[in-house]
């Protein structure tokens, strides 16, 4: 959950601080504890690091001038010691000869440690990563690609590593097992980089690294090999994403902006795989058959956060529309509780990043037990994207707030397709039926834009209410119940404001003992089969003093009963109503934290990217 950026050119560049600094600020989602940048220059390596955001560090580099031709830098998100400056990256060796960054955690870094300790060397940090630094230097005998193969060849764990030597200023070294890293080939440089907008500014043709590769990064070649020296190739991938898209364009914060962007992310989710009468979906690129899909006894769905609770949703369609039974797994559980997984078990993975380690190594899993599977994933090439038989990618786009909003809403329109093809597939549905679903989910977008016209400004002015309360309870029933999750997970990670969700319908037993004036109630209460219920829910609230915010229907007149305040929706078919109720509880959150004085795009604690267990 750190981010790595690489650069090697043929000449000394007066501009590579502004390079590595520039990859680091589109990775600083990954982490924001400390940041450091290494450079070789003509005297030798120049390492500067400093705690704190990255701000920090530019700061410390504006009075510094540092001209070279190759360089490393990394921002961090603390896993092995505490934020502090010699606990930043890039680590050195004893002689300070060579620089490592490292994404990932090493397991056995205590036993190397103390066996290095027993060495003669000594540790000026708390991190697992010094320990490589070290380890490299004494496998080090003039060859450094030769050096960190032995060294790699001794860690256990979750790596991904950049290397420079000062003895060998040619080249750069990478490998990685578990943790995303990618080369960019550019015109007389090349690059490193743990995600695409690192250096998508200096080049759009990227190999992705797989587990257990190496590489060998010259200014104008790259030299891949496995860790035992085996030569190999990776193709090149063309990625052809807007950098503008990384940008916030006039907003306050990227996570603003990226909620705005929600209907033209849902949009692409859709494009191209409904055909112009509405009659047929196309989704070859999931790679199973009809026969793989008419023979299918159950799903299995795993992800984590956000994630998850779109695979909730999923759960409903698919089971609504394709009747298929749906199991919905944290992916950290699910590897842990030997699930029962044959050829007729399909395993879908839902993933912005693709490299999220807990679903990855689920589906890894999957495929030794011989479940079909496939991934809802945002990033090309990503991880899981290699792992799985076939992938539905949801195209949002680069997503740089660590709250997921409009990757969250690409997930959703990438649900709806799936269970309208499996239905379709499967002869669940008939052709009027299916062309009436798909005209409805074309017509989500324009939706959502009259849903962020209507609700941005009464959302602003009610989330003064909220900054005088410590806790608040989100419900809602059916589909939107995990709406309701989704809601009080952004509203505590970005606020700090403790907020649960829970089925409306369980409040009765247990949350509603915590019902008073002190326990806001955020409740979704849309048009749906389960409207009276939540009324009823809402009554017992109010007949405990609780503050009642309902997101409602529009023209939803009875609700006024029951709420003390109430965001109205446009209609849509309940089925749909996730896309649009998730809006409002989206802003809440912002604005909320906003009024707190939080930082909006990098909360506290989280990192964009969860690539350790």
């Amino acid at each position: 959950m750190c981010g790595i950026i690489g650069y090697i050119g043929h000449e000394p560049n007066p501009e590579i601080v502004d390079i590595l600094i520039d990859g680091l600020q589109r990775l600083e989602y990954r982490g924001y504890d400390s940041a450091g940048v290494a450079v070789m220059t003509e005297a030798g390596l120049e390492l500067q690091r400093e705690v704190g955001k990255l701000s920090n560090l530019v700061k410390k580099l504006a009075s510094i001038e540092l001209i070279g031709r190759a360089g490393i830098g990394h921002t961090r998100w603390a896993t092995h010691g505490r934020p502090t400056e010699y606990n930043a990256h890039p680590h050195t060796d004893p002689d300070k000869q060579l620089v490592v960054v490292h994404n990932g955690i090493i397991e056995n870094y205590l036993d190397l440690k103390e066996e290095l300790a027993a060495l003669g060397h000594q540790f000026a940090s708390e991190t697992d990563t010094e320990v490589i630094a070290h380890l490299i230097s004494h496998y080090y005998q003039g060859d450094l690609k030769e050096a960190v193969q032995k060294t790699l060849l001794r860690l256990e764990g979750a790596y991904s590593i950049c290397v420079m030597h000062v003895k060998e200023p040619n080249y750069l070294v990478a490998a990685k097992t578990s943790s995303p890293l990618l080369l960019g080939k550019g015109d007389g440089v090349n690059f490193i980089a743990s995600d695409i907008p690192a250096i998508l500014r200096h080049t759009r043709d990227i190999i992705y690294l797989e587990d257990g590769d190496m590489a060998v990064v010259y200014p104008d070649k790259l030299e891949l090999f496995r860790i035992d020296g085996t030569p190999l190739e990776r193709p090149v991938q063309h990625i052809d994403w807007n950098l503008v898209a990384a940008e916030k364009m006039g907003y306050d914060h990227f996570m603003l902006k990226e909620i705005h962007e929600q209907p033209a992310a849902f949009s692409q989710t859709l494009g191209g795989r409904i055909s112009e009468g509405h009659q047929r979906l196309y989704l070859d690129e999931i790679n199973l058959t009809p026969e793989q899909l008419k023979g299918l006894n159950r799903i299995y769905i795993v992800a984590c956060g956000t994630a998850y609770y779109a695979g909730m949703v999923g759960k409903y369609l698919i089971e609504k529309f394709a009747r298929i039974p749906v199991e919905v797994d944290v992916a950290s559980e699910f590897r842990y509780r030997n699930p029962i997984l044959d050829g007729q078990t399909l395993v879908i993975a839902i993933s912005q990043s693709g490299e999220t380690a807990d679903t990855l190594t689920a589906m890894k899993l999957a495929k030794q037990q011989g479940a079909l599977t496939m991934g809802v994933i945002n990033v090309k090439g990503s991880a899981i994207t290699r792992v799985t038989d076939g992938t539905l990618y949801i195209h949002a786009g680069p997503e740089i707030s660590v709250a997921s909003t409009k990757a969250f809403i690409a997930m959703l329109a990438a649900v709806n397709l799936l269970a309208l093809h499996f239905a379709q597939v499967r002869e669940q549905i008939s052709l009027p039926e299916l062309t009436a679903a798909m005209h409805e989910l074309r017509r989500l977008p324009r939706l959502m834009e009259e849903t962020l016209h209507a609700v941005e400004a009464p959302v602003n002015a009610l989330s003064t209410v909220l900054l005088r309360y410590h806790h608040c309870l989100y419900l809602g029933r059916g589909i939107n119940f995990p709406i309701a999750l989704e809601g009080a997970l952004k509203l505590k990670e970005i606020s700090y404001i403790h907020a649960e969700g829970y089925a409306a319908g369980e409040m009765k037993h247990g949350p509603i003992a915590l019902i008073d004036a002190l326990m806001p109630v955020i409740a979704v209460v849309t048009e749906g089969d389960a409207y009276d219920k939540v009324i009823s829910n809402l009554k017992e609230v109010r007949a405990r003093d609780g503050l009642v915010i309902a997101v409602a229907t529009v023209g939803d007149e009875r609700i006024k009963d029951v709420a003390n305040e109430v965001i109205y929706v446009p209609a849509v078919p309940e089925w749909l109503s996730p896309v649009i109720n998730v809006i409002p509880l989206q802003l809440l959150a912002y604005y909320v934290a906003l009024r707190r004085g939080y930082d909006v795009d990098q909360p506290r604690n989280l990192a964009k990217s969860v690539t350790v267990e």
